[in-house]
């Protein structure tokens, strides 16, 4: 769906026959045509539901061309043995600038200056106008782009604090801090950057926008669920929060056109744009670039390096041999049963590698090329088998 030129050159470089859609199938769609797949490409606005994957019975891995792996259920991809790659490092650079430009521009007020000035009214004042120098910037969410932001932030004289879930190390003079409640009372400008979960959904509600300073701004560019979007509007309203720059929202149009409605439109320093934050030529291009050699990778040598719901295992190749790999239901024994099949036609292992979940088994294997086909046959027919195939 949409994917980069960059993308559809390497997987037909790799003899894939590419076919691409516009847009979002519907999932009646995107039931009939993934039938006879083996790589899918997805992006944001594509759902690959339980149905989907039921349907996609040639499926072998899925590549979401974006960050977010939200839109796919990926208990049953895990199920079904189907890895799904994302791209994580892709647009961090992209949605960080955009962050910065959207704390300055709120700090301003652009967004209405330019508004009125296309309505034909002139308006210079400095009321409500400051410097974003010196004043301090809260991180929500402190991985690959919340990281990014400080270290832009710092460089712009900001003083930026960060609170994050899990321990992660600091870049510059940039400070944790020990709750969100401490950030947010410290913050002149909060941004968001955290992941779609139970946990973050609905996490900025009234009683955290309530805590955030009297007229300090808010960013979201993570995912929609993470804002209340009537709290906000009624702080924005009465005052509390001096502005807002929302890129991501709970529901969101599945095409470009008329029609979008939130309660935050036609309020004062609010910026509202239609989720792009990671839409730069740059990011799509290395979007394009990540997930299709993920694709490429499993498909060639079944490494599962970065995949979202899989083991993840990379195997060196061992010339002269032949590759299977094996998806199986991670009970006591199948180890065992798989290298009683080896040892019953006398063969070698040359390189062997195991990674399991709470779920799953995923082996790699590189055994003699003269009895690869009993071997792949013979594990196939074991009751524990999910999917098995010998990949050269």
């Amino acid at each position: 769906e949409g994917i980069h030129p960059s993308a559809e050159a390497m997987l037909e470089a790799a003899g894939c026959t590419v076919e691409t859609e516009r847009g979002a199938l519907s999932e009646e769609a995107l039931c009939a045509r993934v039938k006879g797949v083996h790589l899918l490409g997805i992006r944001s606005k594509s759902r690959v539901t339980a149905r989907v994957l039921e349907a996609a019975t040639d499926l072998y891995a899925l590549g979401c061309f974006c960050i977010g792996t939200n839109q796919v259920d990926l208990a049953v991809a895990n199920a079904r043995g189907v890895p799904v790659f994302n791209a994580p490092f892709s647009n961090t650079r992209s949605v960080a600038e955009l962050m910065i430009a959207e704390v300055v521009m709120l700090a301003r007020h652009l967004g209405d200056r330019v508004r009125e000035m296309h309505t034909g009214q002139w308006k210079k004042l400095a009321t409500g106008s400051v410097e974003v120098r010196g004043k301090t910037l809260g991180i929500v969410g402190y991985g690959h782009i919340g990281s990014q932001v400080g270290v832009l932030a710092e460089s712009m004289g900001m003083r930026v604090i960060f609170y994050d879930v899990a321990t992660r190390l600091p870049m510059g003079n940039n400070r944790p801090v020990d709750s969100l409640e401490a950030l947010l009372a410290e913050a002149d400008f909060v941004t968001l950057h955290v992941p779609e979960t139970p946990q973050t959904r609905g996490m900025m509600g009234p009683d955290q926008i309530n805590r955030m300073k009297n007229g300090a701004y808010l960013l979201n560019a993570s995912r929609g669920t993470v804002v209340d979007i009537d709290a906000l509007a009624l702080a924005l309203s009465e005052g509390r929060v001096g502005g807002a720059a929302i890129d991501v929202f709970p529901e969101e149009p599945e095409a470009n056109g008329p029609g979008f409605v939130t309660k935050l439109q036609g309020q004062r320093n609010v910026i509202l744009t239609p989720h792009i934050g990671g839409s730069t030529a740059e990011a799509q291009a290395s979007i394009g670039r990540e997930v299709a050699t993920s694709l490429v990778k499993f498909l060639d040598y079944g490494a599962t390096t970065g995949a979202v719901n899989f083991p993840n295992l990379e195997l060196a190749p061992s010339p002269g041999t032949h590759r299977i790999v094996n998806v199986h239901r991670n009970v006591p024994g199948v180890l065992r049963d798989i290298n009683r099949i080896v040892s019953d036609v006398g063969a070698n292992i040359h390189a062997q590698v195991l990674g399991t979940d709470a779920h799953i088994g995923y082996l790699v294997m590189d055994l003699e090329r003269d009895v690869s086909a009993h071997v792949r046959t013979a594990m196939s027919a074991l009751a524990t088998d999910i999917r098995t195939r010998c990949i050269y």
